[in-house]
């Protein structure tokens, strides 16, 4: 097991953050982030009827070995909640919650995307926070390597963050860590966050397949390898590999 690197966080933690975690690779990454730099960091799931459901047991998994490989973040590790939501789900059918063909629509979107998803997810985030005294939400939102989805956009997370903080009179942050990162330097983050024992955590436990494929373990990690998720993870684990897994993150 490597030994972690030294915190890079640019000062003592304090406050608490409350990660939007599906147990995916990118909000492994953003969980990890947030335990360099926040006291303390509780976790939010939801279940809104994932055909890839198989993510709600990965999240455990990275939430286990995290506490368990990384003793320096393990105190710092606080509540997991899990919010059901599969009424939202039945309403915004997308190919994720539903036995459809992932491909583009009319739209221009991919049938993927769920309508309206983070923006819910952060609602529900905000009204949990209020109550957990937390002003952080902290998610793994990208628009740089990503399917296109128009709720994954920094203009669309700063009206979102307006709003709330509006509405429930807060002072609220959305952190994005990875807003402006290609996935070669998600990757890159990874490893400068928790060496190469995190890059292997993420590879084993998390899941990120549309698909829900857990059966073949690729060198990026379990899935089926042709669905856009699949496609956008290995296409950037090869590029950070081939640099010699040393990408530089801005």
């Amino acid at each position: 097991m490597s030994a972690s690197p030294k915190s890079s966080s640019p000062s003592a933690p304090a406050g608490a953050a409350l990660v939007l975690f599906s147990g995916g690779q990118d909000s492994s990454v953003c969980l990890a982030w947030a335990l360099e730099r926040y006291a303390r960091v509780e976790t939010l799931g939801f279940d809104y009827g994932q055909r890839h459901s198989v993510e709600m047991e990965a999240r455990k998994a990275v939430r286990r070995q995290v506490a368990a490989r990384f003793p320096h973040w393990a105190d710092r590790l606080g509540e997991d909640h899990v919010l059901d939501i599969r009424s939202f789900g039945a309403v915004a059918q997308s190919a994720l919650t539903a036995d459809r063909a992932i491909e583009m629509t009319e739209r221009g979107l991919p049938s993927t995307f769920v309508p309206g998803r983070n923006l819910v997810f952060l609602i529900y985030a905000a009204a949990l926070a209020d109550r957990r005294g937390i002003d952080a939400l902290v998610g793994g939102m990208c628009e740089t390597d990503f399917s296109g989805y128009p709720d994954c956009r920094r203009d669309t997370l700063d009206a979102m963050q307006s709003a709330m903080n509006l509405g429930m009179d807060r002072n609220f942050r959305v952190e994005t860590p990875l807003m402006h990162l290609t996935k070669a330097q998600t990757w890159a983050l990874a490893k400068q966050l928790g060496g190469e024992d995190l890059v292997d955590l993420i590879v084993v436990e998390s899941h990120t397949c549309y698909q829900g494929e857990r059966g073949q373990l690729h060198p990026w990690g379990h899935g089926c390898g042709q669905c856009p998720a699949c496609e956008l993870r290995e296409k950037g684990y090869a590029e950070w590999d081939a640099a010699g897994r040393e990408v530089l993150v801005p």
